[in-house]
């Protein structure tokens, strides 16, 4: 069974467990909850999913280092996508998607990144090239994804 953690819980990653961070598209509201359908269709994986999507997310928040919660958040995206094995990166067509974007430019250089960004996405063409340049995976579709992930945690 997968084993799903979401911030505030600490990243515990046993050694020798592939570990998949969930990232990508969260805009409340706007954005399906696509790290649920992850999370349900590799339910009998093994291996642990990083979600950062918050259960108790409170969009009053301010966008202000020093609100404590504000920060273990982003502090935790940070860590997540530091340690884990795998990152799954989706950009919802709905969305902007600015963080996800600043996640890509992190981590498209190190070899840990497979990205789905179907067509109607706003700035699809500078995600394409930077994949391009940096020979990350790209994936058609959210069911690709899965399918791509679900490989990495049976391998």
């Amino acid at each position: 069974m997968a084993l799903t953690l979401k911030p505030p819980a600490p990243i515990v990653l046993p050694e020798g467990v592939p570990s998949v961070f969930l990232a990508g598209s969260i805009a409340m509201g706007r954005a399906a909850p696509w790290q649920a359908a992850v999370e349900a269709a590799l339910a009998h994986a093994g291996g642990v999913l990083l979600n950062p999507r918050r259960d108790d997310w409170d969009p009053a928040w301010p966008q202000d280092a020093g609100h404590p919660r504000m920060r273990a958040q982003i502090e935790w995206e940070l860590a997540g996508l530091e340690r884990a094995g795998l990152v799954a990166m989706y950009f919802a067509p709905e969305t902007q998607a600015p963080v996800t974007l600043l996640e890509l430019g992190l981590v498209a250089r190190d070899g840990r990144l497979v990205v789905c960004c179907p067509p109607g996405f706003w700035r699809r063409a500078n995600v394409e090239i930077v994949c391009e340049r940096y020979g990350v995976p790209m994936v058609p579709d959210l069911q690709a994804l899965i399918a791509y992930v679900a490989r990495f945690l049976a391998a």
